[in-house]
């Protein structure tokens, strides 16, 4: 029995890069939940059956930012646990250590990844949450 895809969920307002990406995990064998804007996410996640096994989260959307984001998914205990990977362009020491302290498991320049470098990121982010 073939064993389950693992779930991803990308939240990214920027469209094109949104698109790569969900193609680029596709092409790894992952299922995919695209999101444009953090609302759209949250409303995903009260209606999943099953919770995704990462979130891949942009810190800057059109509606909220990545604390905004944080702060809800660590108030409801069923998502508490979901790990978390903040994707951004822009890094203070003072917003990683923010959301650092709210959960988030990793922080990652965009900037200064490759697309492939970023998923095997992720992929060791479950590794160590004994997801994979």
């Amino acid at each position: 029995m073939e064993e389950s895809k693992k779930l991803v969920m990308v939240i990214e307002d920027e469209t094109l890069l949104l698109q790569a990406i969900s193609k680029k995990l596709h092409l790894n064998n992952y299922e995919v939940i695209s999101c444009t804007i953090g609302k759209q996410a949250v409303d995903y996640l009260n209606n999943l059956i099953k919770l995704p096994d990462v979130i891949w989260l942009d810190y800057y959307l059109t509606d909220m930012n990545g604390l905004d984001f944080m702060k809800i998914i660590k108030e409801n205990p069923k998502w508490k646990n979901i790990p978390i990977m903040i994707v951004s362009n822009s890094a203070s020491e003072e917003k990683i250590h923010s959301l650092l302290a709210l959960g988030a498991n990793k922080y990652i320049l965009k900037a200064e990844e490759r697309l492939d470098d970023i998923i095997r990121d992720m992929e060791e982010l479950m590794s160590e949450k004994k997801i994979i």
